[in-house]
Parts: structure tokens; C-alpha cells; sequence
């Protein structure tokens, strides 16, 4: 388990006050619940998009809270992606793996093992900007992956695909993060990602959590 204590920031109109949860270091938890209900801004809060001054992330006996989002070894996969629109599929995923500190032998070796897996040579080389939904969503998450994280945190993954291509994106992902033995973070508001992906969840609302499910 990793715990997060004191997770606590104030927005004016709205407040996130998690005083303590844990999170499981194997499979998939699902931070679930509808819009409004304070999930996005608990995954930028844990990323450190955003400031909680009080906040302790004990995750394998370091406090990841104390450590600059650079160094906390997070694999984050955002729900627009965030890509480069400028760079090709091929240059985003490199360029994460550059800003992680790999050999070039392990970057190619982990580039073309997750490439290959994706089944993504068909669009490696096209700009970022004219990739299908499905396309790079498949691109983010070998980003995402590529550098080893130690842990995986998916910004509701799957809402810019059309319904059809759901439920295979769902499967991937899951075969994926089986393959990789990374824990993950599913941040959505649907109640079929937690089902297909979710080893755990719980429920979010007025950024309190409530009872696990």
C-alpha cells in the first residue's frame, strides 16, 4: 500500500479533504464518481500539477509529496493526452524517455517491446496532431510506460473514444498493466472502466472520499 495523508487544498467554492487513504502498490484502484466531485483535482494534486502543502505520499518508505513531479517516477496518461502536437507518435514517447534518464539501448529496447505490442508502426512517424483518438491514446499510454514508472495514473482514459472503441482500448490497457506489474490509478466517472479494469475502488463526492466499494 502507499498512504496518502493530509490531502488537503481549499479552492474557495470547493475543497478537497482527504485526510487519509491507501492506495494498493498491485493492480488497479479506481478513484470513481461524477463530474464536479473533486477526482481530476485529485490526480493533479498527487501528480504535482498543483500544491497541497500538508500533504505525505509514503510510497515504498519515500514521501513522493517532498520530491519535484520530475522525480516522482509517475507514469500519467491525462484525458486529452497532452501531447506534442508538432512532434510525430515516435517523438513524444522518446522524448519522454530522454527526460527519464535511459541508455539509449534500454530506450530502444522498451521502445520497440511497447511499440510492437501496441502494434503502433503504422503511425509512429505522424504528427501527434492528425492521430485518431484510438491513436493517441495508444501513444500517451507508451509514453507514460516507458520510462518504468512506479506507479500509473489514468485521467479518465477512455472519454474521448466513441463507445466501440471502449471496450477494446479497455482490454489493452488492462492486458498492459498486467504485462508491465504497475500498479495504477483509474481516475473516471464511469462505471464500466471500473468494472472491466478495477482490482479496488472508491468513491469520490464533494472531494470527500466515501465508502469503499
Amino acid at each position: 500500500m502507499s498512504s496518502v495523508k493530509n490531502l488537503f487544498r481549499d479552492y474557495g467554492d470547493f475543497k478537497i479533504d482527504i485526510p487519509h487513504w491507501e492506495i494498493a502498490d498491485q493492480g488497479v484502484t479506481a478513484l470513481i464518481g461524477p463530474s464536479g466531485s473533486g477526482k481530476t483535482s485529485v490526480f493533479r494534486l498527487l501528480i504535482g500539477l498543483e500544491k497541497a502543502q500538508s500533504l505525505k505520499w509514503i510510497f515504498e518508505g519515500e514521501d513522493l509529496a517532498k520530491l519535484p513531479p520530475s522525480r516522482r517516477r509517475l507514469g500519467v496518461v491525462f484525458q486529452n493526452y497532452e501531447l506534442f502536437p508538432h512532434m510525430t507518435a515516435a517523438e513524444n514517447i522518446l522524448f519522454a524517455a530522454k527526460a527519464r534518464g535511459l541508455g539509449k539501448t534500454e530506450i530502444e529496447r522498451r521502445f520497440r517491446q511497447l511499440t510492437d505490442r501496441l502494434r503502433m508502426s503504422p503511425f509512429l512517424e505522424r504528427p501527434a496532431s492528425v492521430l485518431s483518438g484510438g491513436e493517441k491514446q495508444r501513444t500517451a499510454l507508451v509514453r507514460a510506460l516507458i520510462g518504468k514508472p512506479r506507479l500509473l495514473l489514468l485521467d479518465e482514459p477512455f472519454s474521448a473514444l466513441d463507445e466501440e472503441l471502449r471496450e477494446e482500448s479497455r482490454k489493452l490497457v488492462k492486458d498492459l498493466i498486467r504485462e508491465e506489474k504497475v500498479p495504477a490509478l483509474l481516475v473516471t466517472h464511469d462505471r464500466q472502466d471500473v468494472a472491466a479494469l478495477a482490482d479496488q475502488s472508491q468513491n469520490i463526492l464533494h472531494g470527500k472520499l466515501l465508502a469503499s466499494i
